[in-house]
């Protein structure tokens, strides 16, 4: 009998929906080459949701999202919507979303395509065959610490506040992440903190530690400050392979790690949270590019971000390792014969549109299966 997987399809704003429709017949072809079911349904998230509804993220939306097994989301944002108040962006339908159900754990990988390595702007040595993954812990940390805001003194100097703040539960699920999904690759962890200027950087590495010594004896781990980091993922990159760091490191190493690859536009991302009742894990995955307002129903937006976030979703959410690599092996394949969308360079004669791209991945797909 067939398992049976509810996918929520949150296609946004911009080149969301033509890069999601890529993703739904690649789903497709998964199922019909798998002991697998997947039940799609589709919802709008950011400005799409606030023409719909007149809210960045519906309560009907956010209820589906958590009674479904996976969110695959396209985008958010675009310029219609700027004028807004700030609680109506698009924007924070994502970050709502993010909160309500509790994805603690942003997943990004910086796996460099072969194809790709020209493209780096590091030497080729550098970035051939580099596969990391930094994992950062999500909903904590100074982009939610309280106090925060901007104060007036008495004789008019203004001053900003933001709060650093982390407490033990809070690291130490984002670091079991790390030790698991280690376990499953080269079995290293690097952990990223600033404990000799920062006391939450002290416990950052007390906290990891005591996971580390308690729960996964059996992976490496090492510690290193985050600005080591960011100097070290331009010197020597394929040296890391799982790094775990808070939200503020976090999202400038990760951003860091995915330009070694050569293109923003090739990477997804995944957030995880807590098992549910179902031992289901919530999750979202995402490309990392935007919406790309400007290139909006041209049919040439780049598919293969949004098409290796459902790859990571088969991997993370279903256990699905086998279809996850095929997926990754033939967006490899069709790259390294030469074809490529606008955004990548390439040969002008093998430059596809969005839709040739998906069916030139979905015919290697069904060629590897």
């Amino acid at each position: 009998m067939s398992k049976l997987y509810k996918l929520l399809i949150l296609s946004g704003d911009g080149i969301g929906p033509e890069v999601m429709d890529e993703v739904i017949k690649v789903a497709k072809c998964v199922e019909e080459n798998s002991n697998v079911v997947f039940e799609i349904q589709k919802d709008d998230i950011g400005g799409a949701a606030y023409d719909r509804y007149g809210v960045p993220l519906s309560d009907e939306t956010l209820d589906r999202a958590k009674d479904s097994h996976a969110v695959l989301l396209g985008a958010v944002g675009g310029e219609k919507w700027d004028n807004l108040d700030f609680s109506l962006r698009p924007e924070q339908g994502l970050l709502s979303i993010r909160k309500e159900m509790d994805l603690f754990a942003n997943l990004r990988p910086a796996l460099c395509f072969e194809s790709m390595v020209d493209a780096s702007s590091l030497k080729s040595e550098l970035v051939s065959g580099l596969d990391i993954l930094i994992v950062r812990e999500l909903t904590g940390g100074i982009y939610f610490g309280e106090p925060r805001g901007i104060e007036e003194k008495s004789d008019g100097t203004r001053v900003g506040i933001n709060t650093q703040s982390y407490s033990t539960e809070e690291i130490r699920r984002v670091a079991r992440i790390a030790f698991e999904l280690a376990s499953k690759r080269d079995n290293k962890v690097t952990s990223c903190e600033k404990s000799n200027v920062m006391e939450s950087g002290i416990l950052w590495r007390e906290e990891v530690s005591y996971v580390h010594k308690n729960e996964y004896p059996n992976v490496e781990l090492s510690h290193m400050y985050a600005d080591n980091c960011a100097m070290q993922l331009v010197r020597n990159p394929k040296q890391f392979d799982v790094i775990v760091t808070d939200n503020l490191f976090g999202d400038i190493l990760s951003d860091e790690a995915a330009m070694l690859t050569g293109s923003l536009g090739m990477l997804p991302s995944a957030s995880l949270g807590a098992f549910d009742s179902n031992n289901f894990r919530k999750s979202l995955y995402e490309p990392v590019h935007g919406s790309a307002p400007d290139i909006a129903g041209k049919g040439i937006a780049n598919p293969i971000a949004s098409i290796l976030s459902f790859a990571m979703c088969l991997k993370y959410s279903f256990n699905m390792d086998k279809e996850s690599d095929l997926i990754n092996q033939s967006v490899n394949k069709v790259l390294s014969d030469g074809y490529k969308t606008a955004d990548l360079i390439g040969d002008d004669n093998k430059n596809l549109s969005t839709v040739e791209m998906g069916d030139k991945i979905i015919n290697q797909l069904k060629q590897n299966f």
